[in-house]
C-alpha cells in the first residue's frame, strides 16, 4: 500500500463562504506517518488534483532531486512526502496555480540506499558503525544484534542511547531484557543517524 500525503490550500471562495465541499480525493491526508525520509532511487506517485490527470510515477535521481512536471528539478532527498508536497505546492502556487492540491505517495523505497550509521560500543561482540537501511526501522535491540549481540559480561538492563541534538547530547537508558523477555516493544527506541549505543559491563560478573 502506498503511503499518501496530501496538501490543500482553500481558495478565497471557500474561506469566505465555507460552502464548498471538497471531493474526497482533494482533502488533505494528515493521519498517516510522516517520518519516512525520501532518498535517491525511491519511486513516488505524484498528482495535482486540480489537473484531473492520472497520477505519475517519478523516481528520485542519484543526486536526490525529483523531476516535477512544470517545475523541473526539486530536491527531495531527506524530506518526507508531506514536506515535499508542501514545498511543491508552494512553488506551483507561486508560479503556475492559484490553488494546487499536491498528493505524493511513496511507491517503492530503494532498499540499497542507507540513511546513515548508528555506532555501537561497549560490551558487544563486534563494535563499530552499522548502516541504517533506507526504508527500514532500526531499533536499539536490532542494532545490538547487528553488532553480534551482547558479550558475556554486558549489562543488558542499562544500555545507553546517546543522541546529539541542537541543545547538546540527550541520553536514554534502555532495558533490553524488558524488550526481549517481556515484550515491551514500545521501549525499543528507533535509532537515528549518528546515534551512539553504549552497552556497559555488569558491576558484578557471575
Amino acid at each position: 500500500m502506498a503511503i499518501c500525503f496530501g496538501v490543500h490550500l482553500a481558495s478565497a471562495e471557500t474561506k469566505e463562504t465555507n460552502s464548498l465541499v471538497l471531493p474526497d480525493a482533494a482533502r488533505p491526508i494528515t493521519l498517516l506517518d510522516d517520518r519516512q525520509k525520501l532518498g535517491p532511487g525511491d519511486r513516488v506517485t505524484y498528482r495535482v488534483i486540480e489537473d484531473q490527470d492520472d497520477p505519475r510515477s517519478l523516481t528520485i535521481t542519484d543526486s536526490g532531486d525529483l523531476e516535477v512536471p512544470y517545475l523541473g528539478l526539486v530536491h527531495a532527498a531527506g524530506k518526507t512526502s508531506l514536506q515535499l508536497a508542501k514545498e511543491v505546492k508552494g512553488l506551483l502556487e507561486k508560479q503556475l496555480y492559484y490553488q494546487a492540491t499536491v498528493i505524493i505517495a511513496i511507491e517503492v523505497v530503494n532498499k540499497t540506499r542507507v540513511s546513515g550509521k548508528v555506532y555501537v560500543t561497549g560490551q558487544v561482540r563486534n563494535r563499530g558503525g552499522f548502516e541504517i537501511p533506507g526504508g527500514e526501522t532500526l531499533t536499539v535491540s536490532k542494532a545490538i544484534l547487528s553488532a553480534g549481540g551482547f558479550s558475556d559480561f554486558s549489562d543488558k538492563k542499562n544500555v545507553r542511547l546517546i543522541r546529539k541534538t541542537a541543545n547538546g547530547k540527550q541520553t536514554f537508558v534502555i532495558n533490553v531484557v524488558d524488550i526481549w523477555e517481556k515484550g515491551n516493544l514500545d521501549k525499543d527506541l528507533v535509532v537515528q543517524p549518528d546515534d551512539l549505543i553504549v552497552v556497559p559491563a555488569r558491576l558484578v560478573n557471575y
